[in-house]
Parts: C-alpha cells; sequence; structure tokens
C-alpha cells in the first residue's frame, strides 16, 4: 500500500511538471495544463496526506532516493533542453543543406544586401500579427543581413499604421530604406528583392529598345517572340524601359544608359548604324541579340570593337529516346567564359536559333569575353539554303567549324587607345534574339543571363548574379493549431509517456 502512495506521489509530481512547463511555454490554461496540474496537485495532496507521519522515514529510504533521483534527472534534463533551445532563439546560425539552397536567399538578395550603408525595414501587415509563410520569408533576411530590421503588425490592433502607409490588404509588406519606401501586395523572395533594389538604388536606369525593323515588342506579353515579359523583368529591377526610334530620330538620346537592339527583320538604316556607333564612340552601353540573317549592316562596326558575327547557324547533335540522334537549332549551354555577367552562373540556359558570336583581331584597348559557348557536339552550319530549303544539315570538315562554338561575347572598350574618343565603352552581342522572348526568357536560367547582361552594361555591379527563383523547393507550412499540437506531442506527451512508463518498470522491478 504504501509503495503504492509513493508512486502516486511521483506521477503527480510529474504531471504538475509538465502542466507547468506547457503553461510556461504556451501561456494559455489549455485542457492539458488545466488536468495536468488538478491531477498532479491531488497525487501529491493525497500522498502527503497519507504518508505525512512517515514522511521523514520515507525521505530517507533507499526507494524515495532512487525516485528521486530520476525525478531530478528528468528535470535538469528538460532544463537543459529548455537552455538549449533558448540559447539557439537568442544566438542563431542558419544552415542550408538541401542541395538547391531551396532554405536560402539567392545570391542576387544576398549581393544588394550586402551594399546597403542603413538599416533596411520590413514590416509585414497580418491578419493577427502572424503568417507562417511571410515569417519565414522575413527570416531569411534578416539571417543574411543585421541591416534586415523586421516587424509584425496586426492592422486590427494598430489601424493607424496600416492609414499611415495607406496598406489595404493583409499579406501587404512595406519595405523601407532612409526616405524611400515602397509596398509588395504579394510577397516573395522574389518580389521583397525587387522592392530592396527599388528603395536602395540611387537613380533608375533608362533602357532603351530600337524599334522601327520589325524589332520584338517590348509591350506584348501574349505573342511568344514579344519582348514584354523582358520588359517587365527589367522594370522589376528599377529600371525604366522606353523606345527609340533611330531612323527618325538619328541619334540616340541622351537620357539612354543602355542601347538594345533585337533580332531586326529589316536591314538596318544608314543613319540608324551611325547613330549606334556614334553612341558606343562617346562611351555608351549596347546590347545586341542578333539572331541568323539579321543586322549585317552592322557586321563592320563590331568589327571595329573586335566581334565577328558568323553567317551560320550553330547545330547540336541530340539523342532522342524513341527517334534516335537528332540535329537541332537549339544550344544547352552550360560552358561560360570567366567574366562579371557569368561569374555566378553555373546552371544551363537555351539558345534557339542561333549564330556564332566570337572574339574577333586583337586590339590594344579592346576586352573581348566569350561568355557563353555551345557543345562539342555542334558545329557552325555555314550552307543556309540548305539547311533552310531541305531542313538538312551535315557537319562539312572544310566549311563548318566544329564546336564549341562561342554565341556570345562581352567586350570593355578603352576609347583613348582605340582612337576612338574618350572614355569607355561596353557591348554584349548574342548570337540570337530568341534569349529573352516571352517564350523563353523563364527557360531554365535564361532571365539571369539576359539581366545581368543589362546590369553590366549599366554598371549595376550589386544587381550581376542569380535572382531568386519564383518556383522553389516545398516547405511544409503549419497553422498555429497543428504547430501547438506538434508541439504538445513531441516535447510534452511522448517524453511524459516515457517517464512514467520508466516509473512503472522500476516500481514493479523493486517490488520483486
Amino acid at each position: 500500500m504504501r509503495r503504492s502512495q509513493s508512486l502516486l506521489g511521483l506521477v503527480g509530481l510529474i504531471l504538475v511538471v509538465f502542466g507547468g512547463i506547457a503553461l510556461y511555454f504556451t501561456g494559455a490554461l489549455s485542457l492539458y495544463v488545466l488536468v495536468h496540474l488538478g491531477v498532479g496537485a491531488a497525487l501529491l495532496v493525497y500522498f502527503l496526506a497519507a504518508r505525512f507521519g512517515d514522511l521523514g522515514q520515507l525521505l530517507s529510504s533507499r526507494s524515495t532516493k532512487y525516485g528521486a533521483n530520476m525525478v531530478v534527472s528528468s528535470v535538469l534534463f528538460i532544463v537543459l533542453l529548455v537552455a538549449a533551445n533558448w540559447l539557439g532563439t537568442r544566438y542563431n546560425k542558419r544552415f542550408d543543406l538541401s542541395e538547391a539552397g531551396a532554405f536560402s536567399l539567392a545570391p542576387q538578395a544576398k549581393s544588394v544586401l550586402e551594399g546597403v550603408d542603413s538599416d533596411v525595414e520590413l514590416q509585414a501587415f497580418l491578419e493577427g500579427g502572424h503568417d507562417p509563410q511571410i515569417e519565414a520569408i522575413l527570416d531569411s533576411f534578416a539571417s543574411a543581413s543585421p541591416r534586415v530590421k523586421t516587424k509584425l503588425i496586426d492592422p486590427d490592433k494598430q489601424p493607424e499604421l496600416a492609414e499611415k502607409y495607406g496598406v489595404r490588404a493583409y499579406r501587404t509588406v512595406r519595405v523601407a530604406f532612409k526616405d524611400q519606401a515602397t509596398t509588395v501586395s504579394q510577397a516573395s523572395e522574389e518580389s521583397l528583392t525587387n522592392a530592396i533594389i527599388k528603395v536602395t538604388r540611387q537613380k533608375k536606369e533608362n533602357v532603351c529598345f530600337v524599334e522601327g525593323a520589325g524589332e520584338p515588342s517590348i509591350d506584348d506579353t501574349q505573342d511568344p517572340g514579344g519582348y514584354g515579359e523582358a520588359k517587365a523583368a527589367l522594370a522589376a529591377e528599377n529600371y525604366d524601359v522606353k523606345k527609340v526610334f533611330l531612323a527618325q530620330d538619328a541619334k540616340v538620346p541622351d537620357d539612354c544608359n543602355v542601347l538594345a537592339l533585337v533580332a531586326p527583320e529589316k536591314p538596318l538604316t544608314d543613319e540608324e548604324v551611325k547613330a549606334i556607333g556614334d553612341f558606343l564612340g562617346k562611351g555608351g552601353r549596347v546590347l545586341l541579340l542578333l539572331s541568323p540573317g539579321t543586322g549585317a549592316q552592322l557586321k563592320p562596326l563590331l568589327a571595329k570593337y573586335g566581334v565577328a558575327v558568323g553567317d551560320d547557324v550553330v547545330i547540336d547533335q541530340v539523342v532522342d529516346l524513341f527517334r534516335g540522334p537528332q540535329k537541332v537549332m537549339e544550344q544547352y549551354v552550360s560552358t561560360y567564359g570567366a567574366h562579371p555577367i557569368t561569374k555566378d552562373l553555373k546552371e544551363r540556359t537555351l539558345f534557339r536559333f542561333t549564330r556564332s558570336v566570337s572574339p574577333g583581331d586583337a586590339k590594344p584597348g579592346l576586352t573581348v569575353t566569350s561568355i557563353a559557348k555551345s557543345s562539342q557536339s555542334s558545329w557552325a552550319e555555314t550552307d543556309l539554303p540548305r539547311l533552310f530549303k531541305d531542313s538538312q544539315a551535315e557537319l562539312d570538315e572544310g566549311k563548318d567549324t566544329k564546336g564549341p562554338i562561342s554565341i556570345a561575347v562581352a567586350v570593355d572598350a578603352k576609347l583613348k587607345e582605340l582612337g576612338l574618343g574618350d572614355g569607355e565603352a561596353r557591348l554584349v552581342v548574342f548570337g540570337t534574339g530568341k534569349l529573352g522572348d516571352n517564350r523563353n526568357i523563364n527557360q531554365f536560367f535564361n532571365r539571369d543571363l539576359l539581366l545581368n547582361s543589362v546590369g553590366w552594361l549599366g554598371s549595376q555591379e550589386e544587381l550581376l548574379s542569380i535572382r531568386p527563383r519564383t518556383v522553389r523547393a516545398s516547405r511544409v507550412r503549419f497553422t498555429q493549431d497543428q504547430a501547438t499540437v506538434i508541439f504538445y506531442l513531441s516535447v510534452l506527451v511522448l517524453p511524459e509517456i516515457l517517464l512514467v512508463a520508466g516509473l512503472a518498470v522500476w516500481w514493479r522491478r523493486s517490488s520483486l
């Protein structure tokens, strides 16, 4: 009888301890807390009342000492766990062991945060002041830089803040830097990174697209060949995108920081070629995407800047599982040159229907770098009539160039050394106009390659990196109720069951 009373006393003590732990961490008088504290207190009162006269003898008995040691050891173990969790919360360090870095910020976000010289405030307006998904994103930014300060706001409890900042919907994040601020309604790593770029950049760069010779429209987001998606991607990184009509204006406007010419269908006029040449001669920055058969009038100008554009189409050989070996006009590029544009680019890009673009004759003052090459199984097909008329392509060792083939170059030109003027001109030439069209800009890492090229031309070094992926690896999100259940089961119920079961086994064996 006395042994049973001792066991009930220990069980009561365990119940009270675990009920107290649950109350401390949850702050709520839940059914679990009430039952544990009530039943535990009742068992302790029963034990003290039944054994009060023998309390001194009981405390000095061997079985009580063993039981007390076990309880004390369990309590100390729990205390150590609590202390470790507290220290981990206060001095946390995140490690992302996933292969694709799915739980870390993209390199571009880290690069942008490294360049800020003041605090960036991320204020999230959330229903009830909590949203696990957005909180996880904010934690990623806060962990990446001590300059990032996050704050969770319940607009129902602080309506004055929502009114002050014009917030009209839950899950809106306000991004503030010095005297600049903007809001993001669909919070994601990508949208928040673009918002930080917007508020931290000192000025906007203007990217001017040439029109008038049948170039893809930068306003068309529906046609697969349009450049509307590219325009939106540039605008998201705080560029102003506009059109210029060189055939009429005969010069590049003074406010153009980067001039872009994409796959003109018609021959360029002498005035257009001269305007591009004059712009480069004044230290301008030019992006050319010249599909096979386009921009022939630019060849003399490009040769002056050390770029050779081929009259060819790059063909590759691939093996189809059902059709066998096939010859295709698609290059899945994974070989890049050593250049700021491609320094972080380790994944594939897709070049559809591309020509060769390679460094030409070396000249003092020119640094010409091949930034993308096709595979070893490819070649530059020069018999274009047979290719287009008969859809036939064969490697001719005497005429065709075997791969790898350079299909994109970047040029850094010291104009004074070239005898063309003063300053520094920059030029990026791709052998395809399809790199950034609506169909292909989100294929593989095409968007990063295109935007990095514009960033390098505009001397925006902090933007030369890999951007956040719109689709990331899956993450499990729990509601508050689900998280509470998991906490009770893993932290309280299972350890408690093991402790009581161990106590019961000890009590049974000690009675034998």
